[in-house]
C-alpha cells in the first residue's frame, strides 16, 4: 500500500496505438454515432407522430431508443474527440461520469427488454385483455422502474469500484472508463468488490433474462395452439424484432461481464466492448424499422407528408 497513491486522472490506452489506424477509426466511429443519432431519433419521432404507434409495444421501444442513445452518447463522443485530438486522458470524475452513465443505461435497457417481453406475452396470450392489462399506468410504472433499477445499480457499481485504492501509474488498458478496466487497477485488494460486480451484472441480467424466458415459453405454448396460419405468422412478427435485439444485447453482456477479471483479455474485452457501446445502439432501431411493417407504414407516412 505504500506505492498507492490518489489518483486525479486516467490515461486510456484507446484500441489502438498505430498512426496510421487512427484515420479510418475516427470516421468509423463518427459515422456510427451519427447513424446512431438519426436512427434513434428518427424511431422516437416517429413513434410521437404517428398516433397509430402510441401503444405499449411502441411506448417501450422509444424508450429503448431513448437509452440507446444515452449509453452511446456516454462512450461514443469521447473516443471520437481522443482519436481527433489524440489526448488520452480523462480527469477522475470525467471517468466515474462515464462510467455511471455507462452502466446505467446499460441496465436500463436490460429492464426494458424484460419489460417488452411482458408486452410480448399479453399481446399473444391474453390478446382480449390485453388494453385491461398493459395499461397507461402498467406501462409507466415498468418503465420508471427499469430507470431506478438502472440508476441505482450505477451507483453501486461507482460507490464500489472507487472506494478502491489506484496505482499513481494509472493507465487503463481500454477505450473509455468500464468498470473491469478500471477495477484492474487497483492496488487494494478487490476481491470484495470483483464479486459485488459480478453478483449484481449476474442478478440483474438473469432476472431480466428469466422474465424474458417465461414470457416467450408462454408465447411459444400460445402460438402452437394456434390453428390459422395468419394468426401464427401474426404473433411470430410481432416477437421476430424483439428476440433479435435480445440475442444481440444479451450475447454481448454476458461475455464482457460474468466472468471473473483474470479471465479477461483486455485486446478481445476491446473489440466486445465496440460492439457493445457503440455498434448495438446503431442497430436495434434498424432491426425494428426492418422487421416492422407498423414502423414502415408510419416511415412511408411522415415521407409523404415532408414531401407534400
Amino acid at each position: 500500500m505504500e506505492n498507492c497513491t490518489e489518483v486525479t486522472q486516467f490515461i486510456l490506452l484507446g484500441l489502438t496505438n498505430a498512426p496510421e489506424i487512427q484515420a479510418p477509426l475516427f470516421v468509423l466511429f463518427t459515422l456510427i454515432y451519427l447513424a446512431t443519432l438519426l436512427g434513434n431519433l428518427g424511431m422516437m419521432v416517429l413513434i410521437l407522430l404517428d398516433s397509430r404507434l402510441h401503444t405499449p409495444m411502441y411506448f417501450f421501444l422509444s424508450n429503448l431508443s431513448l437509452v440507446d442513445l444515452g449509453y452511446s452518447s456516454a462512450v461514443t463522443p469521447s473516443v471520437i474527440a481522443g482519436l481527433f485530438t489524440g489526448d488520452k486522458v480523462t480527469s477522475y470524475n470525467a471517468c466515474a461520469a462515464q462510467m455511471f452513465f455507462f452502466a446505467a443505461f446499460a441496465t436500463v435497457e436490460n429492464y426494458l427488454l424484460a419489460s417488452m417481453a411482458y408486452d410480448r406475452y399479453a399481446a399473444v396470450c391474453k390478446p382480449l385483455h390485453y388494453t385491461t392489462t398493459m395499461t397507461t399506468r402498467v406501462c409507466a410504472h415498468l418503465a420508471i422502474g427499469s430507470y431506478i433499477c438502472g440508476f441505482l445499480n450505477a451507483s453501486i457499481h461507482i460507490g464500489d469500484t472507487f472506494s478502491l485504492s489506484f496505482y499513481e501509474v494509472n493507465v487503463v488498458h481500454h477505450f473509455f472508463c468500464d468498470v473491469p478496466a478500471i477495477m484492474a487497477l487497483s492496488c487494494s485488494d478487490n476481491y470484495i468488490s470483483e464479486m459485488i460486480l459480478v453478483f449484481m451484472s449476474s442478478f440483474n441480467v438473469f432476472f431480466a433474462l428469466l422474465v424474458i424466458l417465461i414470457s416467450y415459453m408462454f408465447i411459444f405454448v400460445t402460438i402452437l395452439k394456434m390453428h390459422s396460419a395468419q394468426g401464427y405468422q401474426k404473433a411470430l412478427s410481432t416477437c421476430a424484432s424483439h428476440l433479435t435485439t435480445v440475442y444481440i444485447f444479451y450475447g454481448a453482456v454476458i461475455f464482457m461481464y460474468l466472468q471473473p477479471s483474470s479471465s479477461h483479455s483486455m485486446d478481445t474485452d476491446k473489440l466486445a466492448s465496440v460492439f457493445y457501446a457503440m455498434v448495438i445502439p446503431m442497430l436495434n432501431p434498424v432491426v425494428y424499422s426492418l422487421r416492422n411493417k407498423e414502423v414502415k407504414c408510419a416511415f412511408k407516412k411522415v415521407v409523404k407528408r415532408a414531401k407534400f
